[in-house]
């Protein structure tokens, strides 16, 4: 599923047009990527967790020349699945 499918699937469930339920995706969007960049999380109980895990920096190896090389430290976002979604899935 896509975006575009996402929002018509969430504007027949919801009851939206399809304009509106694009700008609830956007905002939803927004407030997720905004409190992940303040070093917040995202919890929807039940659904899952959005936080950022740091990376350290390491040693690493270019695989056309053999070199080492050092990779810097970073921040990546992850969803932590929560339960009842899980559950689901594997029903």
């Amino acid at each position: 599923m896509n975006k575009t499918e996402l929002v018509a699937k969430m504007a027949e469930t919801s009851g939206l047009s399809k304009k509106d339920a694009e700008k609830a995706l956007k905002a939803f969007e927004e407030a997720v990527t905004a409190e992940l960049v303040a070093g917040g999380d995202v919890r929807l109980v039940g659904f899952g967790t959005f936080d950022v895990k740091e990376r350290a920096a390491h040693e690493g190896v270019n695989p056309q020349t053999k070199a080492k090389i050092t990779i810097p430290a970073s921040k990546a976002p992850r969803f932590k699945v929560g339960k009842a979604l899980k559950d689901a899935v594997n029903k």
